[in-house]
């Protein structure tokens, strides 16, 4: 579905588009995602940051007008009661805390339903994807989530493709994020295909975002621990994570979980294959190798922060670690 086009006063007479969004809130929903994809439209909609509804425009829809509890205890009000769905070109639903047996309404999940059958692209934001995967709207999609959720979502819908590698995914008329930092970037992404570069490097900048990551960019911090299930392992590497400049010693380590050095070692090895002493060296490379993602922080300003005493013994241990050189893993990552 193509936006509207909508011809601005300028005297060119060249229609450009006009996105429409429509947000769907879920009881609890979590509220940064919903303002940074919101503000991207406002910021991309204009010039000069007067929020004028110039080439986008955004309505709350929803079955009442009452207000709208987010996670953080902040309210928002719907603008529109249900309408119909075509009215707009995408509908994301925001979703937020999973605990919330009945996140939104009967009325809410057949509004989705009438937006599937007309064919208007849906988007789960943050756990919105839970919303739409429990109403049978993600089947034939592949759905991300956050590295967070990802067990949650298997067990919830075992039958359906899912993915916590990435920061968010538009498979054909289906979208899905991560959340946080992430609905920003998805809204770019649309601002860029169906408004233009500019729009989006307007929105950006006034958001203080330097670049809209693609949507196969690496979702920031996935901790090693969440892969194993031993209490006492995992009570270790959160630990190593609050003390990544490698100054938590492993003895000092294994009495915090209430084992002696050997035990902790033999636990290790049987629940991680590595040592405890392997295992805090690859936490530390990861929190380095995000950094280099995701920042321009001098070599030897990381290699300070992971507990390195120069940059030519990060380096050093970085490539046996990875195979390849901090400088190379930057370049590569930049490249995305």
């Amino acid at each position: 579905m193509r936006p509207e086009q909508h011809r601005q006063g300028d005297g060119a007479g060249k229609p450009v588009a006009r996105l429409k969004v429509g947000f769907v809130l879920s009881r609890s929903f979590t509220l940064s995602a919903f303002a940074l994809f919101v503000d991207t439209l406002r910021l991309a909609s204009d010039e000069q940051d007067r929020s004028g509804r110039v080439l986008a425009d955004w309505q709350v829809i929803g079955s009442t007008r009452h207000l709208i509890t987010s996670s953080c205890g902040v309210q928002v009000a719907p603008t529109s009661d249900f309408v119909d769905p075509t009215r707009f070109d995408y509908i994301a639903v925001v979703g937020g805390l999973l605990t919330v047996e009945n996140p939104v309404d009967q009325q809410t999940i057949a509004f989705l339903k009438q937006a599937d059958a007309k064919k208007v692209p849906l988007i789960g934001v943050c756990t919105g994807t839970f919303i739409l995967a429990a109403a049978g709207l993600m089947k034939r999609h592949e759905s991300c989530v956050s590295w967070l959720h990802y067990k949650e979502f298997r067990e919830r819908f075992p039958d359906l493709s899912v993915r916590s590698d990435r920061l968010f995914n538009l498979d054909r008329q289906r979208g899905s994020c991560a959340g946080g930092s992430s609905s920003a970037d998805m809204a770019a992404l649309l601002v860029r295909k169906y408004i233009s570069r500019d729009a989006e490097r307007n929105a950006l900048e006034v958001l203080q975002i330097e670049k809209a990551r693609a949507p196969a960019d690496i979702q920031p911090r996935r901790p090693l621990y969440d892969d194993y299930d031993d209490a006492r392992v995992k009570a270790a590497m959160i630990t190593m994570e609050q003390f990544v400049d490698g100054s938590m010693p492993i003895e000092k380590l294994a009495a915090m979980v209430g084992l002696s050095r050997r035990q902790l070692e033999r636990i290790f090895i049987e629940k991680t294959g590595m040592s405890p002493a392997k295992a805090y060296n690859r936490v530390r490379m990861e929190r380095a190798k995000s950094i280099l993602a995701q920042s321009k922080a001098p070599l030897i300003e990381i290699a300070l922060d992971v507990g390195f005493e120069n940059a030519s013994q990060f380096t050093r241990t970085f490539k046996r670690t990875f195979g390849q050189t901090p400088s190379q893993h930057r370049a590569a990552s930049r490249a995305h």
